[in-house]
């Protein structure tokens, strides 16, 4: 079986359909630039083999890769349509949404033959949204949880170190950052890399790690004692999952899919949009709990380990892709 996965890189959603070409025969992503977005027509120049089974790809620019008589799995790695996250976008994020990536998407859902989503509440806002014909099965993300893992170390006395790992922008609640920072106090490190799509941007008082390979982001998290996502949408939140393989305590956002995978005061903290000051404070009560952010940190790692692994993803996927096929 051949499966034709056409990608922009740059994004979580990439990730995982190299995920999938790496452990599943005959899947094969063809990257491209998320520029050519732009001027989505170009997409078309994206040849698609002829002796292909199936196509599988997001749903926001599905349309440009559809082939007649071969079945099209859209899969929904989040939802940026909804009217709650508009004030985080620009103006021209919203004229986009709003338009042309509203009418891809619409016709994305019409034109689809299965649908899946990474998340319960992804999976029930498309529902709502768009209305589509079957039931959207839900296949959330997994993590290798034998390369995310804890490693061994010896820490030297220091301080408390806090990581923000994702793109730098206001969807990720990276503009809340520095008053995070400065409300937590001075005893604890900031930290923050710069996201697969390298935005470059300075932070007060936040040292950049710059850009971090996907194979080197364990060591990244090994090296930090919590993980903060103050962000305003996650589809799923793949850097959570990752951080929480390798037994890390999470603040973050009670918002979108989070909650399915942080579980309040077991795993971490989950905190109400923009409230810089509850950010702080559960910050603060991890950082001066060494035990705290153990016992979170191994529960994390448990329910990873039973709930969201890379093998139970790809079982899943592949199951769907031999009913597809069949």
């Amino acid at each position: 079986m051949k499966i034709f996965s056409p990608m922009a890189y740059g994004n979580g959603a990439y990730i995982l359909h190299k995920t999938l070409e790496k452990h599943l025969k005959g899947y094969g992503v063809r990257e491209y630039s998320p520029y050519l977005t732009l001027f989505p027509i170009l997409l078309k120049t994206i040849s698609i083999p002829h002796d292909i089974d199936l196509i599988h790809t997001t749903p926001d620019y599905a349309p440009f890769f559809l082939k007649k008589n071969k079945p099209l799995l859209i899969t929904f790695h989040g939802y940026s349509l909804g009217r709650d996250c508009r004030e985080y976008n620009s103006i021209l994020q919203n004229i986009h949404y709003a338009t042309a990536l509203k009418l891809f998407t619409n016709l994305a859902v019409q034109k689809s033959t299965h649908i899946t989503a990474v998340s319960k509440h992804t999976a029930s806002i498309v529902e709502n949204q768009h209305n589509p014909t079957d039931k959207i099965r839900v296949i959330y993300n997994g993590v290798d949880e034998q390369f995310f893992r804890p490693l061994s170390k010896h820490k030297k006395k220091r301080n408390v170190k806090v990581l923000f790992a994702g793109n730098l922008k206001r969807q990720k609640g990276a503009h809340w950052l520095p008053e995070i920072c400065k409300k937590a106090g001075t005893e604890l490190e900031f930290y923050a890399t710069t996201g697969l799509m390298n935005l470059p941007q300075k932070l007060q008082n936040i040292k950049s790690v710059g850009v971090v390979n996907h194979q080197d982001m364990p060591n990244l998290y090994n090296d930090m004692d919590i993980l903060l996502m103050p962000t305003v949408r996650e589809g799923f939140g793949l850097v959570v999952a990752e951080a929480m393989a390798c037994g890390l305590p999470v603040v973050a956002t009670n918002c979108t899919a989070l909650p399915e995978l942080i579980d309040h005061g077991k795993g971490g903290y989950l905190c109400k949009i923009g409230d810089t000051s509850d950010f702080a404070e559960k910050i603060n009560i991890l950082a001066k709990s060494p035990s705290l952010r153990h016992i979170m940190g191994e529960y994390n790692r448990s329910k990873i380990e039973s709930h969201f692994t890379l093998k139970r993803m790809v079982a899943e996927y592949h199951t769907l892709f031999e009913e597809i096929h069949s």
